[in-house]
């Protein structure tokens, strides 16, 4: 069988590896981000179509909302500075939580339905 999105796929594998390499050598939160993220978006590549992009879209928000809440436990320790907005997890929370929510409903439009 053959990848429906090389670029996807090859993205969601060095994701992955970055993942697995954090969580063997650090246990840090950041590696399980990366690896869910990861897999998910091999699991996009690989197949495609609609339900693949079903499922990156809910990873992408169960990792938004583990973002967010590492962001609200940093807020304590956080400068109001443009850098530490845009470097900490909560920004980037948002971001992730928002974009899944995007895909899910995406995954549900007519365009990719094939107009059904």
């Amino acid at each position: 069988m053959k990848p429906r999105n090389l670029i996807t796929l090859i993205l969601g594998i060095i994701l992955a590896l970055l993942g697995a390499v954090a969580l063997l050598f650090g246990g840090s939160l950041g590696g399980v981000i990366l690896l869910l993220i990861g897999v998910s978006l091999c699991y996009l590549g690989w197949r495609g179509g609609r339900k693949a992009l079903i499922v990156f879209g809910h990873a992408s928000i169960v990792v938004g909302c583990i973002l967010i809440t590492w962001g609200i436990y940093l807020l304590p320790y956080s400068k109001p500075t443009l850098l530490h907005i845009f470097t900490r997890p909560l920004f980037w929370g948002l971001f992730c939580l928002l974009g899944g929510i995007c895909a899910n409903y995406h995954g549900f439009c007519t365009c990719i339905r094939g107009g059904e």
